[in-house]
């Protein structure tokens, strides 16, 4: 296991992290999977208010003992925007309560993800709260967790309010690099979202997927590619059980720079979009924006490049089914509300034909709707 320093006049972090939104089994299991990420290694646990009884069961964990003492723990929480400071002081003082410790180490304004937010967390109505605790000790570092836009993440760094932030990005999504480059500049951690899920459901690829990044899984390929940057701090490892901890752990210690082959596989990897979608390539400018149908074009258009250049349809499917039932988390409407009004066209620098795409994209892609894991 490597360790990287978790932003300014902060601790070294592991450089996976045990994210705890799927150890819902049972106490018992949690339990389990927590020892069995510290005995591996893991030095930073993460919870949300939001996550059931995520927060009551690592509390379970923390009091019946770790191979860590206290200490040498890292336990991240996270809290929804609330609306007046004495809402965010009680949320925060309920979470030291289920969690059974004197301080939370980090706490995260989770899902940060609209500028309705950002105003709220800035306002006098919720960062005092944060503050005091700041100042009493009951919390020791303050970061935000966002899925919104680039431009809503890049304000929210610009604040100066956060320690850390986490975020999206993965090999199959770099929109976010310019939000990853503005935090290091500002010293700030960087905790990476669900890399192997939504990074790409990469613990169960498609087999044109895996022989394109042979001799490495895709899954092995995202985490180097991630692990690689020096800039980010730590990768979320959302274990539902302790056996899943022993695979991704092994490249814990692998942190040095993409090697040649490596590189070379990254090249074929997009040597093959730019093959397969020639001139229906979508290079995610973001141009199109704002469509007036409240269609998120450029996400649409990521998955259907994925699907038709890797075959990741199940992955597309898992994504593009959340528009229209995830509210602010995956904000958007589906492409069938497509006009054909041509807003979009003129501004797209590949001169794409956009509502074709979108069509073929809701066949491609649609079916029953689904929410987020933890609703």
């Amino acid at each position: 296991m490597r360790y990287r320093k978790f932003g300014k006049n902060a601790p070294y972090l592991s450089v996976f992290s045990l994210g705890t939104m799927r150890y819902l089994a049972s106490e018992e299991n949690a339990i389990a999977t927590v020892r069995r990420a510290v005995a591996l290694g893991i030095n930073h646990l993460e919870t949300a208010r939001a996550y059931g009884k995520s927060e009551q069961y690592l509390g379970a964990a923390l009091a019946a003992g770790l191979p860590l003492p206290r200490e040498k723990l890292h336990i991240t929480t996270k809290i929804t925007p609330q609306a007046s400071a004495a809402e965010m002081s009680r949320c925060i003082d309920e979470s030291l309560e289920r969690l059974k410790i004197d301080y939370i180490d980090s706490v995260a304004i989770h899902g940060l993800n609209t500028w309705e937010q950002l105003d709220l967390v800035k306002s006098d109505r919720c960062i005092p709260a944060v503050r005091k605790a700041l100042a009493d000790g009951r919390v020791r570092q303050i970061g935000f967790s966002s899925h919104g836009s680039l431009d809503l993440i890049l304000a929210a760094i610009e604040t100066d309010l956060f320690q850390f932030a986490n975020l999206h990005y993965y090999l199959f999504f770099q929109r976010n690099a310019p939000a990853i480059e503005l935090a290091a500049k500002k010293e700030m951690g960087i905790f990476i979202i669900s890399p192997a899920d939504k990074g790409g459901r990469l613990y169960s690829p498609p087999p044109a997927l895996e022989k394109l990044c042979y001799p490495f899984s895709p899954l092995e390929l995202n985490y180097r590619f991630l692990l690689s940057n020096p800039y980010i701090t730590t990768l979320s490892l959302g274990a539902a059980s302790p056996e899943e901890l022993d695979w991704p752990l092994s490249v814990a210690d692998r942190t040095e720079p993409l090697t040649p082959e490596e590189k070379a596989t990254l090249e074929r990897l997009e040597a093959r979009a730019t093959d397969t979608l020639a001139g229906d390539k979508c290079s995610q400018c973001y141009q199109c924006l704002p469509c007036p149908e409240k269609i998120q074009i450029p996400e649409v258009l990521r998955l259907r490049n994925l699907a038709v250049a890797y075959d990741m349809t199940e992955y597309g499917q898992y994504r593009y089914r959340m528009f229209e039932n995830a509210g602010h988390w995956f904000p958007g409407m589906k492409a069938d509300e497509c006009t054909e009004c041509g807003d979009c066209l003129p501004r797209c620098p590949e001169q794409l034909n956009i509502p074709k795409l979108l069509r073929d994209t809701h066949q491609r892609l649609n079916g029953k709707g689904r929410r987020r894991l933890w609703e």
